[in-house]
């Protein structure tokens, strides 16, 4: 089985810099990435369902694996939501498919989007997992733009094991993510 490219420079420099950085007594306490979560929120899917179907074909062509459509959990009146209704599409990347996932995103799609300046460092949720949005779907090369209906927005999340936001910042610092730097006063 061939490893991706990522998940080899994880394993043979990446982990060694956290531990000279971070001074784990333990291989095991080196944060790694578990898992990436995509997710496409559509508002629109409760008047018609082939928009759910549309977005549903698009996030399985960029994360190379099948989606699952997500279901309100509960009835909001305000909405028109009732529960069970089809609301969105998410997928779950794991070991391989995550590693060439993260890689084609960092080095292809972050590139390609409009006006961009870095990823905000502060998006971390306190538990070390890292969530980024995107206005657009059609920065990633898989996506054919003459064939999309509409612009539709994702949420890319990665979850580490890492017990807190530096460590996390630090592991995703070492795969290349650009983020920008915070101003120190």
């Amino acid at each position: 089985m061939n490893m991706s490219r990522l998940s080899e420079d994880y394993k043979n420099t990446i982990k060694n810099k956290m531990m000279e950085k971070f001074h784990y007594r333990n291989m095991y306490q080196i944060p790694k990435i578990s898992k990436i979560v995509l997710n496409m929120g559509i508002g629109e899917a409760k008047e018609d369902e082939k928009i759910l179907d549309r977005a549903q074909e698009e996030l399985a062509l960029i994360s190379g694996q099948r989606a699952v459509k997500t279901r309100a959990k509960k009835a909001i009146a305000n909405f028109k939501i009732r529960e069970g209704m089809p609301l969105g599409v998410s997928v779950t990347l794991r070991n391989k498919i995550m590693y060439e996932f993260l890689d084609r995103l960092i080095n292809i799609a972050i590139p390609r989007i409009r006006d961009f300046r870095g990823l905000n460092p502060k998006s971390f949720d306190g538990n070390g997992n890292y969530t980024l949005g995107l206005k657009e779907q059609i920065i990633f090369p898989e996506i054919n733009y003459d064939k999309i209906d509409k612009i539709r927005g994702l949420d890319i999340t990665i979850c580490t094991t890492s017990s807190s936001n530096a460590e996390a910042l630090e592991l995703l610092k070492n795969f290349n993510m650009p983020f920008w730097a915070l101003e120190t006063n």
